[in-house]
Protein backbone atom coordinates (compact mmCIF):
# COMPACT_ATOMS: atom_id res chain seq x y z
CA UNK A 1 0.00 0.00 0.00
CA UNK A 2 2.84 2.33 0.85
CA UNK A 3 4.41 1.76 -2.61
CA UNK A 4 1.13 2.68 -4.27
CA UNK A 5 0.85 5.97 -2.37
CA UNK A 6 4.50 6.85 -3.14
CA UNK A 7 3.89 6.08 -6.82
CA UNK A 8 0.71 8.22 -6.82
CA UNK A 9 2.54 11.10 -5.16
CA UNK A 10 5.41 10.84 -7.68
CA UNK A 11 2.96 10.86 -10.58
CA UNK A 12 1.28 13.98 -9.19
CA UNK A 13 4.66 15.70 -9.00
CA UNK A 14 5.50 14.74 -12.59
CA UNK A 15 2.10 15.93 -13.81
CA UNK A 16 2.48 19.26 -12.01
CA UNK A 17 5.92 19.79 -13.57
CA UNK A 18 4.71 18.98 -17.07
CA UNK A 19 1.82 21.42 -16.65
CA UNK A 20 4.37 24.25 -16.38
CA UNK A 21 5.84 23.57 -19.82
CA UNK A 22 4.82 25.94 -22.60
CA UNK A 23 2.68 24.28 -25.24
CA UNK A 24 4.42 26.31 -27.95
CA UNK A 25 7.91 25.59 -26.62
CA UNK A 26 8.90 29.25 -27.03
CA UNK A 27 8.63 30.48 -23.46
CA UNK A 28 11.96 31.52 -21.98
CA UNK A 29 12.98 30.59 -18.47
CA UNK A 30 13.75 33.39 -16.05
CA UNK A 31 17.39 33.34 -14.98
CA UNK A 32 17.91 34.51 -11.42
CA UNK A 33 20.20 37.48 -10.96
CA UNK A 34 23.47 36.58 -9.26
CA UNK A 35 24.95 39.04 -6.80
CA UNK A 36 28.75 38.95 -6.75
CA UNK A 37 30.33 38.03 -3.44
CA UNK A 38 32.30 40.78 -1.71
CA UNK A 39 36.08 40.80 -2.18
CA UNK A 40 37.67 39.13 0.83
CA UNK A 41 41.19 40.21 -0.06
CA UNK A 42 42.16 36.99 -1.86
CA UNK A 43 42.26 38.55 -5.32
CA UNK A 44 45.45 36.65 -6.25
CA UNK A 45 43.71 33.32 -5.53
CA UNK A 46 40.64 34.52 -7.44
CA UNK A 47 42.80 35.39 -10.47
CA UNK A 48 44.47 31.98 -10.40
CA UNK A 49 41.08 30.30 -10.18
CA UNK A 50 39.77 32.34 -13.13
CA UNK A 51 42.82 31.39 -15.21
CA UNK A 52 42.18 27.69 -14.47
CA UNK A 53 38.53 28.04 -15.48
CA UNK A 54 39.16 29.96 -18.72
CA UNK A 55 37.00 28.70 -21.55
CA UNK A 56 38.59 26.69 -24.34
CA UNK A 57 38.39 28.44 -27.71
CA UNK A 58 38.12 26.27 -30.78
CA UNK A 59 38.28 26.92 -34.50
CA UNK A 60 35.90 25.03 -36.78
CA UNK A 61 36.90 24.75 -40.44
CA UNK A 62 34.43 23.62 -43.09
CA UNK A 63 35.59 24.04 -46.67
CA UNK A 64 37.02 27.56 -46.96
CA UNK A 65 35.05 28.85 -43.94
CA UNK A 66 36.45 29.09 -40.42
CA UNK A 67 34.24 29.70 -37.39
CA UNK A 68 35.17 30.22 -33.75
CA UNK A 69 33.50 28.45 -30.85
CA UNK A 70 33.81 28.52 -27.08
CA UNK A 71 33.60 25.25 -25.18
CA UNK A 72 31.93 25.13 -21.78
CA UNK A 73 33.67 24.07 -18.60
CA UNK A 74 32.09 20.63 -18.11
CA UNK A 75 33.18 17.01 -18.38
CA UNK A 76 31.67 16.52 -21.85
CA UNK A 77 33.39 19.57 -23.34
CA UNK A 78 36.68 18.62 -21.67
CA UNK A 79 36.50 15.08 -23.07
CA UNK A 80 35.88 16.53 -26.54
CA UNK A 81 38.71 19.09 -26.16
CA UNK A 82 41.12 16.24 -25.34
CA UNK A 83 40.46 14.85 -28.84
CA UNK A 84 41.53 18.10 -30.56
CA UNK A 85 42.76 18.56 -33.21
CA UNK A 86 40.34 16.27 -35.02
CA UNK A 87 38.58 16.09 -38.39
CA UNK A 88 35.12 14.54 -38.24
CA UNK A 89 32.98 13.28 -41.14
CA UNK A 90 29.76 15.08 -40.15
CA UNK A 91 26.30 14.21 -41.41
CA UNK A 92 23.77 16.92 -42.24
CA UNK A 93 20.66 15.72 -40.39
CA UNK A 94 17.06 16.96 -40.50
CA UNK A 95 18.04 20.27 -42.15
CA UNK A 96 19.03 21.62 -38.74
CA UNK A 97 22.18 19.94 -37.44
CA UNK A 98 25.63 18.66 -38.32
CA UNK A 99 26.24 15.39 -36.50
CA UNK A 100 29.07 12.97 -35.80
CA UNK A 101 28.49 9.80 -33.77
CA UNK A 102 31.48 8.80 -31.66
CA UNK A 103 32.01 5.05 -31.32
CA UNK A 104 32.42 5.49 -27.55
CA UNK A 105 30.33 7.55 -25.12
CA UNK A 106 31.51 10.88 -23.77
CA UNK A 107 30.70 11.75 -20.15
CA UNK A 108 27.37 13.58 -19.86
CA UNK A 109 26.63 14.38 -16.22
CA UNK A 110 24.12 17.15 -16.89
CA UNK A 111 22.16 15.90 -19.92
CA UNK A 112 18.53 16.92 -19.86
CA UNK A 113 15.59 17.28 -22.21
CA UNK A 114 15.22 20.85 -23.44
CA UNK A 115 15.13 23.05 -26.51
CA UNK A 116 18.26 24.32 -28.22
CA UNK A 117 19.58 27.55 -29.71
CA UNK A 118 20.99 28.00 -33.21
CA UNK A 119 24.78 27.90 -32.94
CA UNK A 120 24.75 25.69 -29.87
CA UNK A 121 27.09 22.69 -29.78
CA UNK A 122 25.52 19.77 -27.92
CA UNK A 123 26.04 16.10 -27.16
CA UNK A 124 23.15 13.63 -27.56
CA UNK A 125 24.04 10.78 -25.15
CA UNK A 126 21.79 7.97 -26.46
CA UNK A 127 23.67 7.86 -29.79
CA UNK A 128 27.03 9.37 -28.68
CA UNK A 129 26.30 12.26 -31.06
CA UNK A 130 28.37 15.45 -31.23
CA UNK A 131 26.08 18.04 -32.83
CA UNK A 132 26.26 21.61 -34.14
CA UNK A 133 22.73 23.07 -34.30
CA UNK A 134 22.49 25.36 -37.37
CA UNK A 135 18.72 25.82 -37.76
CA UNK A 136 15.73 25.86 -35.42
CA UNK A 137 12.64 23.69 -35.63
CA UNK A 138 11.47 23.96 -32.01
CA UNK A 139 12.22 20.35 -31.13
CA UNK A 140 13.20 19.36 -27.61
CA UNK A 141 15.45 16.39 -26.90
CA UNK A 142 17.92 15.08 -24.34
CA UNK A 143 21.25 16.88 -24.64
CA UNK A 144 24.36 18.01 -22.81
CA UNK A 145 25.60 21.47 -23.77
CA UNK A 146 29.22 21.51 -24.97
CA UNK A 147 29.63 25.06 -26.24
CA UNK A 148 28.57 27.72 -28.70
CA UNK A 149 29.66 28.81 -32.17
CA UNK A 150 30.35 32.55 -32.10
CA UNK A 151 29.93 33.14 -35.84
CA UNK A 152 27.19 32.62 -38.38
CA UNK A 153 26.40 28.90 -38.65
CA UNK A 154 24.40 29.30 -41.87
CA UNK A 155 27.49 27.98 -43.69
CA UNK A 156 26.14 24.52 -42.79
CA UNK A 157 22.69 25.13 -44.29
CA UNK A 158 22.30 22.78 -47.26
CA UNK A 159 25.99 21.79 -47.30
CA UNK A 160 25.27 18.07 -46.94
CA UNK A 161 27.65 15.57 -45.37
CA UNK A 162 31.12 17.10 -45.06
CA UNK A 163 34.42 16.75 -43.20
CA UNK A 164 34.78 19.39 -40.46
CA UNK A 165 38.09 20.23 -38.73
CA UNK A 166 38.16 21.19 -35.01
CA UNK A 167 41.27 22.71 -33.40
CA UNK A 168 42.09 24.56 -30.20
CA UNK A 169 42.70 28.26 -30.75
CA UNK A 170 43.78 31.20 -28.60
Amino acid sequence: MRKVSIFAMAMCMVMSLSACESSEGTEELAIPEVTPEPDNGNSENDNNQNENEMATKMSITVGSHTLTATLENNATAQAFAEKLPITLPMMDLYGREMCYRFPEALPADDARTRGYEVGEIVYYPPMHSFVIMYAQNGERFQMQSIGRVEGNVSVFDGIGDVDVRFEKSE
